[in-house]
């Protein structure tokens, strides 16, 4: 993954888990869960308005 290593990936979370804290953790994921699901959801919304209008024949 990423050319990271078990070790690497390990060192990682220990470092996470003491600038944030147990606590913090779920909040933080909680929020980033959120975040990419309204944004996937603004993507779609934009596709489809664009689909619409490429399926409107112009006016004469």
């Amino acid at each position: 993954m990423f050319g990271i290593g078990g070790q690497e990936l390990l060192l990682i979370l220990v470092i996470v888990l003491l600038l944030f804290g147990a606590k913090k953790i779920p909040e933080l994921a909680r929020g980033m869960g959120k975040g990419i699901k309204e944004f996937k959801k603004s993507q779609s919304e934009d596709e489809d308005e664009d689909s619409n209008k490429a399926d409107e024949k112009p006016k004469k």
